[in-house]
């Protein structure tokens, strides 16, 4: 079997986040989280649950780090736990949160493996959404104290710093869509929100490169190229739309210091805003967006195929049956993952790009014989990677790539009800146990290359 070889100096890592693995809610000084929060409210979590637990991270990272090792991968990307850190949100921080990732970065180094540090994966200190949360304006400020605080501890040691993952999800479904936390369901709010997460994430960087030496700073967004259902001008519209809302308004003000016009003058047009002065935007507020970062990190999970709902607004229409989609509902569509990093290539130019997230959440099976049978997992990570080495083929500056997960965990709003991981988690006793997709990204990242298998089929709507 032929195999595509990947550059050397290819980043090779699996990614997590604080709230989904760490547990020991009331541990080591920890404040109350967003997430905490809304996963107490009826019927926020698909199955009840809460993150108080979780995989025990907190007590058992040392056994993740030698996971870890034994895959071979050389970078891991974590977030820290900004409730861990600084409880209330502000103020000084907390000496056992950070003692705690001081012993996880020194344990990952010593065990070969790169620390790349996201600081909000998320979980807003609730002491800060109980005075408006990022709808407010001074939770920029308090973002940049946060990093601060984690650059001042870490940043001798950690050169790789994300500021925040996918803040569309965090505006749009936590403050428009309401079922993320907070839970709220507000266009307006949302707008308010996705404008102070950039903010913050401008203001936070060149704090950051004063602190850390040799700084490689960026921020993580969830990309999706949006493709109409049918070859029709309504639905072609609803693809500009939905490109405009999911991609374009986050990827134009960090590149380019302007919000897309015509996106604007969707929300407009829907009531969601007054008019074409956007209210929350200060002077010199985008050009602080477009500070100059270093890295850019797409997480990757399918394509979106649109319909014009009643009112010409987006509608989701997926092209294949329900049984052919994964448990999270998404189509599985690797060419995605290439017309996604060359649009970004072409249009934005960051000097390099890594695949922070990309994985899927199938039913496993029960372990047999010590390992969990997924060939549909492993099937999609070949794909995946297999598109990732044609980006990299034609010239798209992609320099690693971060399987998502390491382990099952919470799932956010879906809780225990979705799987992930290359390791498999026992919720009642913790106990990880690896997948075949263990095996199989281990041996990806020994040959540094992935086999050439039967190319996917491209569909098209």
């Amino acid at each position: 079997m032929s195999l595509l070889g990947f550059p050397d100096g290819f980043v090779w890592g699996v990614a997590t986040s604080a709230q989904q693995i760490e547990g020991a809610r009331h541990e080591g000084g920890r404040g109350e989280s967003v997430w905490d929060r809304y996963a107490a409210g009826a019927g926020n979590i698909e199955d009840a649950s809460n993150a108080d637990r979780t995989c025990d991270h907190y007590h058992r990272w040392a056994e993740d780090v030698e996971l870890m090792r034994w895959l071979g991968v050389g970078a891991y990307r974590l977030s820290l736990a900004w409730p861990r850190i600084l409880p209330t949100g502000a103020g000084t921080p907390n000496a056992a949160g950070l003692d705690f990732y001081d012993r996880l970065v020194d344990g990952l180094l010593a065990a070969g493996i790169t620390p790349w540090i996201t600081l909000n994966h998320w979980d807003l200190p609730q002491a800060l959404m109980d005075r408006g949360g990022w709808v407010e304006r001074d939770t920029a400020h308090r973002f940049v104290e946060y990093a601060r605080a984690a650059g001042d501890r870490l940043g001798d040691r950690v050169r790789h710093w994300f500021t925040h993952n996918e803040p569309w999800c965090i505006a749009t479904l936590g403050y428009e869509q309401g079922c993320h936390a907070p839970g709220h369901r507000s266009p307006a709010e949302a707008l308010r929100a996705a404008h102070h997460l950039l903010l913050s994430h401008g203001l936070a960087v060149p704090e950051l490169r004063r602190i850390v030496r040799d700084a490689q700073l960026g921020i993580v967004l969830n990309l999706s190229p949006g493709v109409a259902a049918a070859d029709t001008p309504a639905d072609h519209e609803a693809a500009r739309i939905f490109d405009g809302f999911f991609n374009r308004w986050y990827l134009e003000p960090l590149y380019w210091g302007a919000y897309p016009d015509d996106a604007v003058a969707d929300r407009v047009r829907w009531g969601h805003l007054a008019g074409p002065e956007l209210p929350f935007v200060q002077d010199g507020d985008l050009a602080v967006i477009a500070a100059p970062t270093d890295l850019l990190g797409v997480n990757y999970y399918s394509r979106t195929v649109v319909k014009a709902g009643p009112n010409g607004d987006p509608v989701a229409a997926p092209p294949v049956p329900q049984s052919a989609l994964t448990d999270m509902g998404w189509e599985v569509y690797p060419d995605g993952l290439v017309d996604m990093l060359r649009i970004v290539a072409r249009d934005y130019a960051p000097a390099a790009i890594h695949v922070t997230e990309n994985g899927v959440a199938y039913p496993d099976p029960a372990p047999a014989g010590g390992v969990i049978e997924d060939p549909r997992r492993v099937a999609f990570l070949r794909d995946h990677l297999a598109a990732a080495h044609a980006a990299v083929a034609e010239g798209i500056p992609l320099q690693g790539y971060f399987a998502w997960s390491l382990l099952d965990n919470f799932e956010w709003g879906h809780g225990y009800t979705k799987r992930f991981g290359l390791f498999g988690v026992d919720f009642a006793t913790c106990r990880r146990t690896p997948k075949r997709s263990a095996h199989w990204y281990r041996a990806a990242v020994a040959a540094n290359a992935v086999e050439a298998g039967p190319a996917p089929a491209r569909r098209s709507p």
